[in-house]
Order: C-alpha cells, then structure tokens, then sequence
C-alpha cells in the first residue's frame, strides 16, 4: 500500500471509530469526522444534536474546532464517515467552515458498507464567502 494511500485508510478508520461516538436522537443521521492536519496529526469529531435544533453541531464543524482549539489550523484531508447507502459529502455550513482554513482540503466520505466518494472543496464549494484582503470586506 502507498504512503498516501495507508495515510486515508487511517483517516477513514477514525472517521468510522468517531461516528460511533455520533449523538443523533432527532435525526438518527450519525456522522464521524477525522481531519488530518499537516503535520500528521489526527482531530476526530461527531455529530451532537440538541432538542433545540440550531444547537445541533456537524462532526466536520466539531473536528475542525477542536483542531482550532489546539491551535492547528492547517488541514490536508477529511474524512467522513455515515450510516446512510450513499457516501456524504459536508453540508454547506460545514463547506464554509472547511474553507476557512482549507480551501484545498480533500474530502472522502465512506459509508459502513463499503460505498465511498472523494471531492476536492474546490468542487463542493466554487463560490465560497471569502474576505478580499485588498479591500476588507466579505465576496
């Protein structure tokens, strides 16, 4: 197996051990993220729902905070992991996130029984809000 190649199976068995962890109740939809960042490091993170619906935080927005609050900000790949038949790319809000810190990142989504789709967030997000630095303001 390739360097690069051991590197995403590794990723994808943290986003399958991190969706085990998922807290869906309202939805039934679990979902587990793993980020790696470029130094080699691996951030994990699940979905957590809440009764108040707009409380509810995507496993892609949790792992991507969690590597914040560590004060890793640079990211070569995601990995996400689902239930559902079909592999999951992130939602848009999670899309927006991701670009935040890495508009290059690779995205693979796997689902348990074996499906699997990748994308670049280039791909998933052409038009994404950005601050144009010559001018301070939001695109």
């Amino acid at each position: 197996m390739k360097k690069g190649s051991e590197k995403s199976a590794s990723l994808k068995e943290a986003a399958l051990r991190a969706l085990d962890n998922a807290y869906a109740p309202y939805s039934n939809f679990r979902v587990g993220a793993a980020l790696r960042t470029k130094d080699g490091q691996v951030i994990t993170g699940c979905n957590m729902e809440n009764s108040a619906y707009g409380l509810a935080i995507c496993a892609e927005t949790l792992a991507v905070a969690s590597a914040v609050s560590q004060g890793l900000t640079e990211f070569d790949e995601m990995a996400i992991a689902t239930e559902d038949s079909e592999p999951t790319p992130p939602c848009g809000a999670c899309r927006q996130v991701l670009n935040e810190f890495a508009p290059k990142i690779k995205i693979s989504s796997y689902t348990r029984d074996g499906q699997e789709a990748a994308w670049t967030l280039d791909e998933l997000l052409p038009h994404a809000f950005v601050l144009h630095q010559s001018r301070g303001r939001i695109l």
